[in-house]
């Protein structure tokens, strides 16, 4: 039996975390912090293990999907898989060359041109300039920047900086291929370019780790997946498999309204403050989606997109509204804003049954801010569409398409 691509055993990331003293705003307590403070002990620390105990090997020509919420631990495994950070326990083992995109410009010297950065890459895998010379051109027509290519990487877009990170390390052919989440940022059309490319990446005998959150995705193009929950693997298994599960715990948890609000960004300036949705009566006798999201900012701050998600109980995505091609935006916001999304006749659109409602707020075409996937849980009524005495479930499929039938002569 030949040796898998990847062996991680017990893997474990921790960080540690200082916790500073709440202090009030007033004159007297600020007078009194600063006398007090060559006396008081250093900030107490905390453990916070991003991954534990994780373990699992992915064989050569293998794609396993990596899935969870945000702050599973994901992004995490990828950057120790990577050697960008150090695991804290156990090894990760990948025989051969990796190839990996992460965050945004991760990998990229940001004074070097494009075409710079592109034989910078080969060279990091240990590929000659003559083999790099070779896939230049495809490249280069995969990511779409050739006005750009002599332009230093600086003053890219997010947009632009995707696309040839993920066309380097798809087209150098590493043996492994580790592909975060960052792929979301781009546009669709992109995104459907890039997950075909992974697809014909793994039918040539390549191993590709895939992070993603889109669970129908994860099963097309997935043959193992791993769960994260809380930095362990909570699921690994074949993708559907691993997918039904990791959508049973999210509907349940949806349901109970874990989401403990207000949910910020890592900077802490913006954030979710609330989220209500429903299926109310609507008119006519249909039903209507309301979906409020309450958002708060600590600073001015203009152009933050307000996306929303759909998703059926097998994990199909039905609606992904997102600000990139809805234009959902909200311009300018100090304080305070309140977005409502409504749907008159959902019922019309939706086969009957429970969705989850996902969220986020983001810059569009750029990066997520904020993101929830199982922020709440609605009910879409069933209705006898055809007239049958069958009320239609999702059983029956997604969309109750308005259908008729005759009988025609010949």
């Amino acid at each position: 039996m030949s040796q898998p691509m990847i062996r991680v055993e017990g893997l474990g990331k921790r960080y540690r975390i200082g916790h500073k003293r709440p202090t009030a705003d007033g004159l007297r307590h600020v007078i009194a912090d600063a006398v007090t403070r060559p006396f008081r002990r250093r900030i107490e620390l905390e453990d916070l293990w991003a991954l534990r105990d994780v373990t699992f090997d992915v064989a050569e020509g293998e794609v396993l999907g990596v899935i969870g919420r945000n702050g599973a631990g994901k992004s995490t495994l990828l950057k120790v898989l990577s050697r960008i950070t150090p695991p804290t326990e156990g090894v990760a083992r990948l025989r051969g060359r990796v190839g990996s995109l992460l965050e945004v410009g991760t990998g990229f010297h940001p004074e070097l041109t494009g075409r710079e950065n592109v034989y910078l890459n080969g060279a990091i895998l240990g590929m000659r300039r003559r083999e790099i010379a070779v896939r230049f051109d495809e490249i280069v027509a995969f990511a779409e920047i050739e006005k750009f290519l002599d332009m230093p990487v600086k003053r890219y877009s997010s947009g632009m900086y995707v696309r040839l990170a993920f066309a380097i390390a798809a087209h150098l052919q590493p043996e492994i291929l580790l592909v975060d989440e960052v792929l979301a940022v781009g546009d669709v059309r992109f995104q459907k370019k890039c997950l075909g490319k992974m697809g014909e990446v793994a039918r040539g005998g390549r191993t590709v780790l895939f992070v993603s959150h889109n669970m129908s995705a994860v099963r097309l193009l997935c043959d193992r997946a791993v769960w994260l929950e809380g930095g362990r693997a909570a699921h690994l298994g074949e993708a559907g498999a691993t997918v039904d599960a990791y959508l049973r715990t999210a509907e349940q948890e949806a349901q109970e309204g874990p989401v403990r609000w207000p949910v910020f960004d890592k900077s802490e300036q913006i954030g979710i403050t609330n989220l209500r949705a429903s299926v109310a009566a609507g008119e006519g006798g249909s039903s209507r989606l309301e979906i409020d999201v309450a958002v708060r900012s600590r600073r001015p701050m203009t152009n933050i997109g307000v996306g929303v998600l759909l998703t059926n109980r097998c994990g199909i995505v039905v609606a992904e509204l997102g600000p990139a091609v809805t234009n959902f935006v909200i311009e300018r916001i100090d304080g305070q804003a309140h977005c409502a999304f409504r749907c008159e006749g959902i019922d019309r659109y939706l086969i009957g049954g429970e969705y989850i409602v996902g969220i986020w707020l983001a810059r569009p075409r750029v990066e997520y801010l904020v993101r929830i996937d199982h922020a709440a849980v609605v009910t879409v009524p069933l209705r006898d569409v055809y007239g049958s005495g069958v009320n239609l479930d999702q059983q029956h499929g997604v969309v109750p398409l308005p259908v008729t039938f005759a009988i025609r002569e010949p």
